[in-house]
């Protein structure tokens, strides 16, 4: 009787519904809410499809290579890297940003300012110059590029790196000649322009430092310690802002800022204590959580 024992080099092929569903669980298993979505993530970037077609080809073999591959950014995800820097891509406003461990990654509550802004652009009937600072993969920047064909936009950040990817996403979007990219520390790089801006956004680091090492280690050990650190109490970076921002409005110009979601009253008093500031309003994210301060220029009275 011939021996019927299949070797274990020619077990059945692994499929992508069972390598997704062993990989979720793993990392589920690690605490990692966010386990299925991640797996279904990473197997897409190994394979180069969508979650969509994931689903299609539920029964579709992966070679030898492919499952070293992804197992081998698994581990990478088991040890708390983020699935965005593994993958070198998040979305925002349904788009795709390259981002690399240089620049933070974009979230989703940062949308908020982006309406907020387009909200406010549209009390122009004129071709806006927009400042985003500290501007990081661009995602603010580009967004508005693409929303508002027409406006000139200014992006600084103190990182060389910061600034190379906000290029790359530039290009990669279509928008790379309607922005200027500058480096320098807030207004820095602006000083020698001498431009002033219908808007300006920021997403200032807010961080407070003691706080940093209890953030979950996907931020704490890999996101960028300049894009948190926002001081002893998290607003060093709006003091500075609220100081000399209102210098860098056109008249009834407005500053838009995110915030941490206990930083509401202290950072809309910082801008509303500013010379030439008329008023600064809070805004909340999704989640119903303090999210942006908007402060505008004095001039709006006076109109």
């Amino acid at each position: 009787m011939e021996n019927q024992t299949t070797p274990a080099n020619n077990a059945m092929p692994r499929r992508v519904s069972q390598v997704l569903l062993t990989g979720a669980r793993r990392l589920l298993a690690a605490g990692i809410e966010s386990g299925r979505l991640d797996a279904e993530l990473l197997l897409g970037h190994v394979l180069d499809m969508s979650r969509e077609q994931l689903v299609i080809g539920a029964s579709m073999p992966l070679s030898q290579e492919q499952w070293q591959s992804y197992e081998s950014i698994l581990l990478r995800r088991l040890d708390a890297e983020p699935t965005a820097y593994i993958t070198g891509r998040q979305e925002f406003w349904s788009k795709n940003f390259c981002v690399t461990p240089d620049v933070l990654i974009p979230r989703p509550e940062t949308e908020c300012l982006v309406e907020i802004a387009l909200k406010l652009a549209a009390d122009w009937h004129e071709p806006l110059r927009i400042l985003d600072l500290g501007t990081g993969s661009g995602a603010i920047a580009i967004t508005l590029a693409g929303e508002l064909p027409k406006a000139e936009i200014f992006a600084t950040d103190i990182s060389y790196a910061a600034l190379i990817v906000a290029r790359q996403n530039a290009a990669m979007h279509g928008v790379a000649g309607q922005i200027h990219f500058l480096q320098g520390d807030l207004f820095e790089a602006i000083r020698k322009v001498g431009a002033k801006f219908h808007l300006i956004s920021s997403n200032p680091p807010y961080i407070r430092r003691g706080e940093i090492a209890e953030l979950a280690p996907t931020v704490s050990r890999w996101e960028p310690q300049g894009a948190l650190d926002g001081g002893p109490d998290g607003l060093d970076y709006y003091r500075r802002l609220a100081a000399v921002a209102m210098e860098y409005l056109l008249p009834n110009g407005a500053v838009i800022v995110e915030i941490g979601a206990d930083m509401g009253v202290s950072v809309r008093a910082l801008f509303a204590d500013a010379a030439a500031c008329v008023d600064a309003t809070i805004d909340q994210d999704y989640s119903g959580q303090d999210r942006i301060v908007m402060a505008r220029h004095r001039a709006l009275l006076e109109n």
